[in-house]
């Protein structure tokens, strides 16, 4: 049985592949071409799943399903199990069901049981009842698809050769498809992307439980998490008319002394191979793509080398710092990066302990391991240790930016570790509005950034309209990653550029140095002490 991927898919993962000896796939032996269509993938919204236990429970069991593969194939391409040996689809089981009598869909819903497993893929009914115990995701991964038609789930999530290791007489027969039930199909391209939460949405349908869990998790009742984006839907703009060029809407500006066309950067997020294959290869590809900076996360899924082989030569790469309790680890580490050619260093601080991130603790996830007896003593350290700009990541009080500047950094991030660290932490817009407000002279002392809840282009235009002169998306990037890949990430930057400048367009700004804090408020346009000079 054939399964049918798009070729530029297959290309892209093939490398990724290796045989028991190493090789890779490619150079064993060669896929047919009948194994693939030359098409671009189509995402569609398979029909939501009926089950007694509600519409999240239902959603949740069928997102999940099947993971194990996907899993599986993280895991070899990141080196952390020995690459087994692959054994490519023979269509011949199929070939040979194929003269069987249609099975109807009804017949296949009477098997839907643990003791009596049957599921249909790609237009062919299986049987795998026996191989539920060897299912290394557990039997109710797949018992949750039972007497189900699971194709588009398991082709987006599988290898393209998992049917192949089953037993032939596995396979039935093919399916009746005048018995199907009807499916109402959207298309789901990454151009046809309007809003972020679109890949978000889609995000949640299609990523394991496990990649779900990480990228979305926050810490205890998740209040902080939920303020992030709430805080920021207090702040109104001011709009102003008949400005002059104000129809242009240029984007491109200069954050930490690095060229930006858009003043947004990919904030430091950990384990994107958990949604796709390349993981943060294709954050890194996009990013040079779309001239904006990524910030690397100390704890990719992917090699520093591999990354910054990927970059473009003019593209800028700036790396995230966890002090280790090995500081000469640390050392040669900060030594490595500014070799590699890394524009700055971001000193991460909010971390100070562990935090419950309670869908990753039912996830089951593992905890990374940092040094969390940190002082201001440290940014001496790593001073000492590098020629690079440093900036301070998570930064949540005005009092702690003057502190910053006092320490000679050049930037600071306000962030509260995307709601991951101490619930009930304020939102970053809010403490960016209180440093304009209450200390406007700090933004001639340090460069401030933010991240944290940005999800639109208008939000963005908020921040930096009060003096931000960056902003960072985490989970965004995370998200189109897990969905579409590399194209998945650059339309997220898109959406973002074209949401800034339609934003600066419709409240009289022509490019962003114009942005003034008079332009904008929170709770409307006369609240707080951030009104225009000529307001008593």
């Amino acid at each position: 049985m054939a399964l049918r991927l798009s070729s530029s898919s297959f290309k892209t993962a093939l490398p990724l592949l290796r045989n028991s000896r190493g090789a890779p796939v490619s150079q064993s032996r060669a896929l047919p071409s009948r194994y693939f269509t030359t098409t671009q993938p189509r995402f569609t919204r398979p029909a939501a799943p009926e089950s007694r236990a509600g519409p999240n429970q239902s959603h949740r069991s069928f997102t999940s399903a099947w993971a194990a593969f996907a899993v599986l194939a993280i895991a070899t391409s990141s080196q952390l199990l020995q690459p087994p040996t692959f054994h490519f689809l023979d269509s011949s089981a199929s070939d040979a069901a194929a003269g069987s009598a249609l099975i109807s869909y009804d017949e296949v819903q009477k098997h839907t049981s643990a003791e009596d497993c049957w599921v249909i893929i790609n237009g062919f009914v299986y049987d795998v009842t026996d191989f539920l115990q060897l299912h290394p995701g557990g039997v109710q991964a797949i018992v949750a698809q039972a007497g189900k038609d699971a194709s588009k789930l398991f082709t987006m999530l599988h290898p393209p050769d998992a049917l192949g290791t089953l037993p032939t007489e596995y396979c039935l027969g093919p399916v009746d498809p005048e018995t199907l039930p009807a499916q109402e199909e959207e298309e789901l391209s990454e151009a046809e992307q309007l809003r972020q939460e679109d890949f978000e949405d889609w995000a949640q349908k299609v990523l394991s439980e496990t990649a779900w869990a990480y990228y979305r998790s926050a810490a205890d009742e998740e209040m902080t998490f939920t303020e992030n984006r709430d805080a920021l839907r207090r702040y109104f703009f001011r709009p102003r008319i008949l400005q002059k060029n104000s129809t242009e809407g240029i984007t491109e500006t200069t954050f930490m002394g690095i060229p930006t066309s858009v003043p947004i950067f990919i904030s430091p997020a950990a384990m994107a191979k958990l949604g796709h294959p390349l993981g943060e290869v294709n954050l890194t590809k996009a990013a040079g793509e779309c001239g904006i900076v990524q910030m690397i996360s100390a704890n990719a899924s992917c090699g520093l080398e591999e990354m910054f082989e990927a970059k473009r030569e003019d593209q800028s790469l700036i790396y995230q710092l966890y002090l280790n309790k090995d500081r000469a680890a640390s050392e040669t580490l900060i030594q490595k990066v500014e070799k590699l050619g890394a524009k700055a260093i971001v000193f991460t601080v909010d971390v100070m302990w562990q935090s419950k991130r309670t869908m990753d603790v039912r996830a089951k996830l593992p905890s990374p391991a940092e040094d969390y007896n940190l002082t201001w003593s440290d940014l001496a350290f790593i001073r000492k240790n590098t020629k690079l700009p440093i900036i301070v990541k998570g930064v949540q009080s005005v009092e702690d930016v003057q502190l910053c500047a006092d320490h000679g950094v050049q930037g600071v991030i306000l962030s509260n570790h995307g709601g991951r660290q101490a619930d009930y932490s304020p939102a970053p817009i809010d403490i960016l509005y209180e440093v304009r407000s209450l200390r406007p002279e700090l933004f001639d002392k340090v460069e401030i950034m933010i991240d944290g809840g940005i999800r639109t282009g208008a939000d963005a235009v908020k921040a930096l309209a009060l003096g931000a002169k960056a902003v960072g998306i985490g989970r965004p990037a995370l998200y189109a990653n897990g969905t579409h890949g590399e194209e998945g990430v650059k339309r997220v930057i898109n959406i973002f550029q074209e949401e800034i400048a339609s934003t600066m367009r419709n409240i009289g700004v022509s490019k962003i140095q114009d942005l003034k804090p008079e332009m904008v408020g929170p709770a409307g346009p006369w609240v707080g002490r951030n009104r225009p000079p000529y307001v008593p």
